[in-house]
């Protein structure tokens, strides 16, 4: 991709699609609600129906890591067989446990 222009636009839309993926991969097979994952999750049901239906796509790292959670994800830091999970610490801020 040559044109900049082009491959700032193709970059934001797979940044959106990829996201909107995410969430539908980790919902599979789960029945939350909108609502209901908001609540689980700590966060407003315009802000998961925002994310869900590609009308945003920005989400902070915090949000993104409470909807996994919600749906009983953890995640972890992954390079070779180095395995690092990422832990809540306190009320707001994560660490890599390790």
């Amino acid at each position: 991709m040559q044109d900049a222009k082009f491959k700032g636009a193709f970059d934001k839309e797979y940044q959106e699609f990829a996201i909107q993926e995410l969430l539908a991969a980790m919902a599979e097979g789960d029945a939350k609600s909108v609502r209901a994952l908001a609540k689980v999750a700590g966060l407003h049901p315009n802000a998961i129906q925002n994310l869900k239906s590609g009308k945003t796509s920005a989400i902070k790292m915090t949000s993104f890591l409470k909807i996994a959670k919600a749906y009983g994800y953890t995640l972890a830091l992954v390079k070779g067989k180095v395995h690092i999970p990422v832990t809540k610490v306190g009320t707001s801020k994560y660490t890599m446990a390790g």
